[in-house]
């Protein structure tokens, strides 16, 4: 199994998308397992200021994480698809890919 992660703003967009909403969407449309965004609270980037969440700011840019866990080549196939897309994007963004051992993997039912 692989941990895909990606690293951007909130205020990143694919075309007129939040970027990590288009990511999660593809990872659905791609049949990947599953999608987790994670919303931070402080950091920067190689080529941007140090930005955190203050409760005064109207317009809050923040990091965010999409994390993906699934087998090596859906990760690997899915990465094919959507590093194109995300090369095209006017600001940076970082993506990394490790190994990971799943302990457990319940499903539940679907509604």
């Amino acid at each position: 199994m692989k941990i895909l992660r990606f690293y951007t703003s909130n205020t990143d967009k694919i075309k007129h998308t939040s970027a990590y909403e288009a990511i999660a969407f593809a990872a659905k449309r791609y049949g990947l397992a599953g999608a987790t965004v994670y919303k931070g609270i402080m950091g920067y980037g190689a080529s941007s200021e140090l930005s955190s969440v203050k409760f005064w700011e109207l317009n809050e840019k923040i990091p965010v994480i999409v994390e993906i866990v699934d087998e090596d080549d859906k990760i690997s196939s899915f990465l094919e698809k959507i590093v194109p897309v995300l090369e095209k994007m006017p600001k940076g963004c970082l993506i990394t890919c490790q190994s990971t051992e799943v302990v457990l993997l319940k499903t539940g039912t679907s509604r």
